[in-house]
Formats: C-alpha cells, structure tokens, sequence
C-alpha cells in the first residue's frame, strides 16, 4: 500500500514542481542574464546539499570512479539541460517551442532504453508515446509562433533535450546507488562549474529584487532539489523508458499554473491537450 501510494505521489510532485518552475523561470530572466540566474541557482542548491549531508552525515561516494559517474549524470541532467534551455530563451526560442522539443524526450529515452537498457517496450507503450506527444502538441500549439525560429536557438535546445535524454539514461545504469543529498551536491557543483565559462560570453547583470529573490530560491529549492530528488527516485525504482513518459506532463503543469498564477485561459486546445496527454501516460504506464 505504502509503495503504490509512492508510486502515485512522487510522479505529481516532480511534475508540480518542474513545470512551475517555467513560470519562476520567466520572473528570473526578467531580472537577470540567463547564465548568471543558472551559475547562482547551481551554487546554492550546492550549498544547501553540502550542509545537509554534512549535518546528517550522509555518505559521499568511496572512490573516484563513482565520484565521476555521478559528475556525468549531474552535468548532463542538469546542467547541460538548464543551459541549453536557457540559451534558447536568450535567443529567442519561446517556452512553447522548447516544450515541444523537450516533449521528444520518453521518445528518444525509450528508444536508448530498449538498446541500452534492454528494457521491454510493447506496442501499447509505442502509442503511449505517440498520444502524449500529439497531446503536448495540442497543448502548445496556440503559443507557436514561426517567427520565434532561430537556427542557434533550435540548436540549444536540442542540445538540452540530449542532455536530459542521455542523463536520465546514465542515472539509471550507473547511478541508482547514490545518496541523494550528498550525489545532489556533486551534481549541481558539476553544474555550477560547467556555466562557468559561459559567463564570459554574456554582459552580465542581476537587479536584486523581489521577484528575483522568489524566483532563485524557487528554482534552487523547489526543482534543482526538490524535483531532481523526486526524478532521481522514480528512475531508480522505476524502468526509466516509463519515467520519462511523465514529461509529457511538464507543459500540462505549466499550462495549469499559468492559469491559476498569471490568469492565462485554459482554451480548447489545450484541455483536449491534458486529455490526450493523460491517456497517453495511462497506456504506458498500465501494467
């Protein structure tokens, strides 16, 4: 009872927190440059892991080649992910477009999972996929705009989707032992580190205000901790080809609390968009 009502919960809060976390985004870069918000997010989700592992003295990894595995994952997942996203923004690339390619994800993972992972996927799975990508599609479809189309964006979040499709897949193979707190801190300093460089190529500047104080400690908090924890778990206890099927749920989520924060309608195509989307997560993950 205990393990189904996980299985139920977990999923809800990853997707609550993620797709929220699109809003926060908007507020952050509003107020900042892309890689300086990205640099500042990593390091203090750093800190607060380091302290907590350190206060509950949770184990670190014993020996150098976990340490590395754990790097990768990290720098992959979350960081190549996040600035890839956040580089399309800055070129441009609306939220909506990146949904829809980020979307390819359980599609691309799946595909990895079957030749990697020699994971099961049955042809009940394969129109799973189908459906929650005509229905992120569905969902999206009124903020696509062609005009938002710029080569170097598309690119950027192309490279985000791969880092996030081949991160969830090296999670699982070699990371399914780490601690959450202290393999969390190793993850976002990776993180941390691989902005670095690219604040070289940015004017920086931040206005230290309200909405860039909430939008921060949101995104370090409640998703480069809270909803990576919850990713971290559900791939370890889970076949990784269906955990990703719920980021098909990530536009649905942002959609849903644009509405209730942003006052953003609910159009038709969108709630045949949620529909859809479900039935597709309901197929594959029906056992």
């Amino acid at each position: 009872m205990r393990e189904s009502l996980q299985k139920s919960i977990l999923p809800f809060g990853f997707i609550f927190l993620y797709g929220s976390g699109f809003i926060f985004t908007q507020y952050g870069l509003q107020n900042s440059t892309p890689m300086a918000f990205l640099g500042i997010r990593f390091f203090i989700a750093f800190c607060i892991l380091v302290l907590i592992a350190y206060f509950f003295k949770m184990p670190f990894p014993k020996n150098k080649k976990e340490f590395f595995h754990i790097s990768i994952a990290g720098s992959l997942t979350v960081g190549t992910f996040s600035i890839g996203v956040f580089l399309s923004i800055s070129y441009g690339i609306s939220g909506a477009i990146n949904a829809l390619i980020i979307s390819l994800q359980p599609i691309i993972v799946t595909v990895l999972a079957l030749n990697f992972l020699k994971e099961k996927i049955t042809i009940r799975v394969w129109i799973g996929l189908a459906l929650g990508f005509l229905g992120v599609f569905f969902v999206v479809i009124s903020k696509l705009n062609v005009e938002d189309f710029s080569m170097i964006g598309i690119f950027c979040s192309l490279v985000a989707l791969a880092g996030l499709s081949f991160g969830s897949l090296y999670q699982k193979k070699y990371c399914t032992g780490m601690n959450l707190y202290s393999g969390g801190a190793i993850q976002t300093l990776s993180a941390t580190i691989l902005t670095l460089p690219f604040l070289f190529f940015e004017d920086i500047y931040i206005t230290w205000n309200i909405d860039f104080f909430i939008a921060l400690f949101y995104m370090a908090v409640g998703v480069s901790i809270g909803a990576l924890s919850l990713l971290y778990i559900m791939i370890k206890n889970g076949e990784v080809s269906k955990v990703s099927s719920i980021f098909y749920l990530v536009p649905v989520s942002a959609a849903i609390v644009s509405y209730f924060l942003l006052n953003e309608k609910l159009e038709l195509n969108v709630i045949i968009g949620i529909i859809t989307v479900i039935i597709g997560i309901t197929l594959i993950n029906k056992r």
